[in-house]
């Protein structure tokens, strides 16, 4: 009897341990990997906002500064003049992100300055700032283990904080996915890079990483094998989903202006205990399930998950989770909703969901016009979810359901509590959403 209660606990500790790491798409799950768990925890819990209602004011009153300066400069004079020199008079940037680094011409001298830009609960996601500059010469993706120098995969695996650009334009398969070290900067401006008919990019138990700038689509899962995740660390991978964009258990991650379309599962996804994450000025196309942020309704870890999605575009094709949402914060500012199938915003778990100056322009299907959808809970369950909807802008019969109480917003020591722009201009803050046609030399 004994032994078989040893061999139970056994087992019962081998499926504890093999899991998780299955959910990772970890086969081994070694001490080094478990160091990197650990630390990519401990950073989570500091980047955690305790009262993260301070940090949507302090969006908002970005976004209502950005605007009124967009307002004061675009007088028929200020065109004109732009127009005789040279300027910026195609750059018609008017959020508070784009606003920081787009209309100047000199941006490719100073690329690292982008690392100054973000807002939200990715804010401080400064990628690869103080680091070199890296520059993708190759875009192959023969060599997993040993990457060969000048591709992609050798820059995202290297030691410390990298800056890292792209010599030319170029298409880039992925033969297994791209694991992502902590302190990078994937920056495609300046070049047309595509990512597509592979692998996706995967950022696992890190920290402070910018996405910035590529098309991504066409993602496919991959068999997994032997692959280099760090400078010193090769692991054995398990099967990836076909995610564009996954982030798992990390942290202070910011992903902007990307363009993604038709993956084999999720465009981003966001679980684990991920937080402090912003993704900005991406145009998403083509897909069904969209944006998953908590894989799991036993995974309460994730109640720490805080994440902004700010002047996105979800465009044509889409059908649902935009985002689909559990357990956490999420705060949903100023975006263009203009199709989908099914339901834009969607969740289960309690998640808190601020929604804020959107524009949500429903399907002509009358089966389809509410926004918002909630599973497995009832009623008198998911009426005490905290779903508020604050200057949203709704069309062709579009329904936000609210429920549970108000997300009071607190005013800062200096005593100025703003509204985010209505949802009558979130077409202007996301005309520019997705990968930018930046030149040298150039506004962006």
């Amino acid at each position: 009897m004994a032994g078989i209660t040893r061999k139970i606990t056994f087992i019962v500790l081998i499926l504890a341990i093999t899991i998780p790491c299955l959910e990772a798409g970890i086969a081994e799950f070694d001490d080094y990997l478990k160091e990197q768990a650990d630390l990519a925890r401990q950073i989570a819990l500091k980047s955690y906002v305790p009262n993260p209602e301070n940090i949507t004011t302090e969006l908002n009153l970005h976004v209502n500064m950005a605007m009124e300066e967009a307002y004061s400069n675009s007088t028929r004079r200020e065109l004109r003049q732009r127009q005789k020199h040279g300027g910026s008079s195609a750059c018609m940037s008017s959020n508070p992100i784009d606003n920081c680094w787009r209309c100047k011409k000199d941006w490719a001298q100073n690329r690292q300055q982008l690392a100054q830009c973000g807002k939200g609960f990715g804010r401080k996601a400064v990628g690869g700032l103080g680091g070199k500059f890296y520059v993708v010469t190759d875009e192959s993706d023969n060599d997993l283990v040993t990457p060969k120098f000048g591709t992609l995969r050798y820059g995202a695996v290297q030691k410390g904080p990298l800056w890292i650009i792209f010599a030319r334009s170029m298409i880039i398969r992925l033969n297994q996915e791209l694991l992502v070290s902590s302190d990078k900067t994937i920056d495609g401006r300046g070049a047309n890079v595509h990512i597509r008919d592979g692998a996706g990019i995967t950022m696992q138990f890190v920290n402070n990483v910018i996405i910035h700038g590529l098309h991504i689509r066409n993602i496919k899962a991959r068999s997994g094998g032997m692959i280099r995740d760090s400078y010193n660390h090769v692991g054995l991978r398990t099967r990836s989903d076909g995610d564009a964009l996954s982030v798992f258990g990390s942290s202070n991650i910011w992903i902007d202006h990307i363009s993604l379309s038709e993956s084999e599962d999720g465009l981003i996804d966001v679980i684990q205990g991920s937080t402090a994450i912003t993704i900005s000025n991406c145009h998403m196309t083509k897909h069904n399930d969209v944006m998953l942020f908590g894989a799991s309704d036993s995974y309460s870890d994730d109640k720490i998950m805080q994440i902004t999605v700010a002047f996105n575009h979800f465009g044509q094709g889409l059908i649902q989770r935009m985002p689909r949402c559990r357990w956490g914060f999420f705060h949903v500012l100023n975006n263009d909703y203009t199709h989908w199938l099914m339901y834009a915003i969607g969740g289960s778990s309690g998640p808190t969901i601020l929604s804020q100056g959107n524009r949500f322009i429903a399907p002509n299907n009358n089966a389809a016009k509410t926004i918002t959808h909630r599973d497995y809970a009832s009623q008198d369950v998911w009426s005490k979810w905290q779903w508020r909807s604050e200057n949203d802008l709704f069309m062709n019969g579009a329904t936000f359901i609210e429920s549970g109480a108000p997300i009071k917003n607190l005013p800062f020591k200096k005593g100025y509590l703003m509204k985010p722009r209505p949802g009558t201009q979130a077409n202007r803050l996301t005309r520019y959403a997705g990968a930018l046609n930046c030149q040298i030399g150039r506004p962006c």
